[in-house]
């Protein structure tokens, strides 16, 4: 029986499971998204989460124990550098797990785990939004005509009081 047993084991000794979840945070931290299983993006949530949370105080007592964790200098440097401070005002929440369907092998659900403020597609204030268009078609071709007579009128006008003067 598994009474109170909360931690995926994820088929795996527990040394196995310590050295993944260490590399895959550090393919998280480093690429910003990566692709997985959901039960090991789920337990990865919860593997990284806290060493984001410690990485806002940038110490030496935290880097060390951050370190500790993950075992990639890279992963710490850019961890401290670049991803600390996109999260600094976040109070949690900092990964985002998106379904992408069934690994076609062996049926297993599959996912992006990615960081939340890294995603640009997702932030929505960046890129400006297409105008609305129809697919009446009548209307453009409307306006740029009445702009064309437009301009022309003006000139027919100003050649004419040209003449009269």
């Amino acid at each position: 029986m598994r009474h109170g047993d909360k931690i995926n084991n994820l088929g795996r000794k527990s040394a196995h499971r310590k050295a993944m979840l260490a590399n895959m945070a550090s393919s998280l931290i480093l690429h910003k998204r990566i692709n997985t299983t959901i039960a090991k993006a789920k337990a990865l949530r919860v593997y990284v989460e806290p060493l984001l949370t410690k990485s806002k105080d940038d110490t030496t007592h935290s880097r060390r124990t951050v370190f500790a964790y993950l075992g990639n200098k890279e992963a710490v440097a850019m961890l401290f550098k670049d991803v600390a401070t996109k999260i600094a005002d976040r109070p949690g929440g900092y990964t985002r797990i998106l379904r992408t369907g069934n690994r076609l092998g062996d049926n297993a659900d599959m996912c992006f785990i990615e960081l939340v403020d890294f995603n640009e597609n997702m932030m929505g204030g960046k890129a400006p939004a297409k105008a609305k268009t129809s697919r009446r078609g009548g209307k453009k071709k409307a306006t740029t005509e009445t702009t064309n007579t437009d301009d022309a009128k003006s000139t027919e006008t100003s050649d004419d009081s040209a003449k009269s003067e």
